[in-house]
């Protein structure tokens, strides 16, 4: 790349669509960032508005390049990174039947329960990749077929964000290999969609886009968006994949043994095989990224908004005092933490307040505080929820470890990677060395370097790495890690003698829910 030359991020996430301008070498030029709703108009149902978010994008790339002051001449491809799982229904003149329904829906949870014991769903997460559960399109296309026949049976596409995306801006129905393979409809060894699930659903593959492959190009972009946003029609824009696979490129984490830990809202940790691999007991998904490059990991829920909701239920004390300091109350929250020794003084959270993802799969699982005691203060509920957030991502690294080998290099980005005391945790509970990338911006990064690959202007994807630069290392503390790995035995111990009375607890609570008591 020249000095003004330019490569755009641009990263569509659950609450914002965020583009980030990278000039050579990695190096951000600008960031514009515009965030919007989730809907909830039933109990367990999220939405969103996919025109919205169609315009959050052109004004997330119009404005961050307007910050860069680069022109649109030195623009050299966009590459494109999206949240996964996410329904559109459209007619033929491809406008909108239905709100983007969101991985967070789980509307599709009895339709996902009988897919997992009634109709060999097993399998089918053998063949896709993606584990049964109501965050993936297939059991959501089974509740529209079910419950909104009318919307389903006018339907001309069902399509995610990102494919809505394109349509608008090219008037083409693409899908990138990754998200494909992030529904539970695509075949991941044949590269297609799979013939026994269209066939379960009532779906012909024209009623699908076109999967193709991550670097896969488009130009030709429509006039009238070409012009809102400042660049020309024929820039090349590369599909992209994923925001969890884009991750993984954007912290450098892209080799066989090598491992990426995202914790923001909610929380992920991946690796990469070279070759599409899915466990017999279901508890990872496997997601392309290129045909040599296959993301096997698992999302938990439950990340960093556990210590928002413990601030915004229970530290209204501490939220008064950093008003008072002038200082942010998580971080007043986490300083409190850090004075209580590694375990928590033998109190455990199980952090399960939307349910759980990998490795349980389990909508139903709620969070549970164990082992209080009339010493217990507030600074060890702080801390047991720091620990806990990191117990449900170390229990999908273990799953990691027995499926891929040792893990030895260990790399963390997300919003909890600017606590100190938390990264500590991770690495005591991990017992490995955790680095953390200066940027956090990852997945914008991944989708820059894939557009740059996919324009010929980098050979490898592995570059990336000479890009990223190292803020922080943590080396865990061996008597720390001692007391976490009996606490991680206590927390999975306590799940399977929980599981059977969390489905107990959802039946009162959703009926609670619908009757309104």
């Amino acid at each position: 790349m020249r000095e003004t030359e330019v490569v755009i991020g641009l990263d569509i996430g659950t609450t914002s669509t965020k583009a980030v301008v990278f000039g050579p070498r990695g190096v951000i030029r600008a960031t514009h960032e515009i965030g919007y709703t989730i809907h909830h108009p039933h109990p367990t149902w999220a939405e969103q508005d996919p025109d919205v978010i169609v315009d959050a994008a052109i004004d997330a790339i119009r404005y961050a390049l307007l910050q860069s002051a680069a022109q649109a001449k030195d623009v050299l491809a966009v590459g494109i990174s999206s949240a996964m799982h996410s329904l559109i229904a459209v007619d033929a003149d491809g406008r909108p039947l239905t709100k983007s329904i969101i991985w967070a829906d789980n509307r599709s949870m009895e339709q996902a329960n009988h897919i997992r014991h009634h109709l060999d769903g097993h399998q089918i997460y053998r063949r896709t990749g993606t584990p049964i559960h109501p965050m993936s399109p297939l059991p959501k296309l089974m509740w529209l077929k079910e419950k909104s026949p009318e919307v389903f049976n006018k339907a001309a596409k069902f399509i995610s964000i990102k494919e809505y995306l394109l349509y608008q801006f090219f008037h083409r129905y693409v899908i990138d290999y990754s998200l494909a393979s992030a529904t539970g409809l695509f075949n991941l060894r044949e590269r297609r969609w799979d013939r026994e699930v269209l066939q379960l659903l009532g779906l012909e593959e024209s009623q699908l886009s076109e999967p193709v492959p991550t670097v896969y190009c488009l130009t030709q972009l429509e006039t009238t968006i070409a012009a809102r946003i400042g660049i020309h029609p024929e820039t090349p824009f590369i599909v992209g994949a994923s925001d969890g696979v884009l991750a993984n490129l954007g912290v450098g984490a892209i080799q066989q043994g090598e491992m990426a830990i995202t914790i923001g809202t909610s929380g992920a940790i991946r690796t990469v095989v070279p070759s599409p691999k899915t466990d017999e007991k279901g508890r990872t998904f496997c997601y392309a990224l290129t045909d040599q490059h296959w993301v096997v990991g698992g999302p938990t829920n439950n990340g960093g908004m556990m210590l928002r909701w413990l601030r915004d239920e229970f530290a209204a004390p501490e939220m008064e005092v950093a008003k008072r300091l002038g200082v942010d109350a998580y971080e007043l929250m986490i300083q409190y933490a850090e004075n209580v020794p590694a375990g928590s003084d033998g109190l455990l959270f199980l952090p399960f307040l939307t349910g759980e993802r990998a490795p349980y799969w389990n909508p139903n699982a709620r969070g549970t505080f164990f082992g209080i005691s009339i010493h217990h203060k507030r600074e060890h509920f702080i801390r047991a929820v720091l620990e806990g957030v990191i117990f449900s991502v170390f229990s999908v690294g273990v799953v990691l470890r027995e499926l891929t080998g040792e893990i030895k290099d260990v790399r963390a980005s997300g919003g909890f990677a600017r606590s100190a005391v938390w990264r500590q945790i991770l690495a005591d509970v991990m017992g490995r060395e955790i680095m953390v990338p200066v940027s956090h911006e990852a997945s914008a990064l991944g989708a820059a370097t894939l557009a740059l690959y996919g324009v010929g202007k980098i050979e490898r994807l592995e570059q990336v790495n000479e890009w990223i630069n190292i803020s922080h290392r943590h080396q865990p503390n061996q008597q720390n890690s001692e007391i976490y790995l009996e606490m991680f035995y206590l927390y999975s111990r306590l799940y399977e003698k929980l599981k059977d009375e969390f489905e107990v607890a959802a039946k009162l609570r959703l009926r609670g829910e619908w009757e309104g008591v």
